[in-house]
């Protein structure tokens, strides 16, 4: 069977996968939704959901240094990756064992064309397809929301997801993306990337709203104490980073989150 991940790569596979390992905690999170419990045999010590894969699937390293030793002795036959959370080394020491498919998805359409080519790729189509189903409905139903009631969609936002120094989000991210669905303009959406920050720039950029995301650097309420003070006429708030940045099955929840998240702008 031959498929094409998102890097138009193709891949070869002999059967249905038996045997997976996820090296992305967003499609790990999937996977499970899909129905593949018995199927996915190793993850990440970074996949956190769902708590009882987490508590007794095979960790096999973080997804920037996966331990390619583990996941040999593991034999999967399909390995699940992408672009950006995995670094091209690992990527290629994974490729000498199994057959890896990579993802690579800065916009929701990717996301759901991705979640599409899983389900296919692990004979989940029906399911996948669902998924598929509950997110566009979801998100067209924000869609509307903003259209007709005129949600914040003048409001200037910046997004901070690092400390020390600071990181933003560029145009090319998936939370760029996200963040046009809530209405909201990033600042920085003139770069590209994960840009550095300094508090001149952040004072330059004089953002309406900024969001702390609780990941991949974990903002606290101090932070937000410490940034009013360089940022004394917006509105900071903390915010969770997997509805912004997890581009799985969680896309299911991030609608909601969204809408709750535009009342209190």
């Amino acid at each position: 069977m031959l498929f094409t991940d998102q890097l138009q790569r193709n891949i070869q596979l002999a059967t249905i996968p038996k045997r997976i390992v996820s090296i992305v905690p967003s499609q790990t999170e999937l996977l499970f939704d899909l129905g593949l419990d018995e199927v996915v045999i190793g993850i990440t010590k970074f996949c956190i959901h769902p708590t009882e894969w987490f508590k007794t699937k095979t960790r096999i390293g973080g997804t920037k240094n996966v331990n390619i030793e583990k996941v040999v002795q593991l034999q999967p036959d399909l390995i699940i990756a992408n672009k950006e959370e995995n670094i091209k080394e690992d990527i290629e020491a994974l490729e000498k064992i199994a057959p890896v498919w990579v993802s690579d998805i800065t916009t929701l359409n990717e996301a759901l064309m991705m979640i599409k080519s899983v389900g296919e790729i692990t004979n989940t189509v029906d399911n996948a397809t669902y998924i598929i189903d509950g997110i566009k409905n979801a998100f067209d139903d924000l869609k509307t929301l903003n259209v007709v009631e005129n949600l914040p969609v003048s409001k200037s936002c910046c997004y901070l997801i690092w400390q020390n120094p600071y990181m933003t989000v560029g145009a090319d991210t998936f939370i760029n993306n996200m963040l046009q669905y809530c209405g909201l303009q990033n600042v920085f959406a003139h770069q590209v990337r994960y840009p550095v920050v300094d508090t001149e720039i952040l004072q330059n950029a004089k953002p309406d709203v900024v969001l702390l995301s609780s990941e991949p650097f974990p903002f606290k309420q101090q932070h937000i104490q410490e940034l009013q003070s360089i940022l004394p006429a917006a509105k900071i708030i903390l915010v969770d980073g997997e509805m912004f940045s997890w581009y799985g099955s969680r896309l299911l929840q991030s609608p909601k989150y969204f809408r709750e998240l535009i009342d209190t702008i």
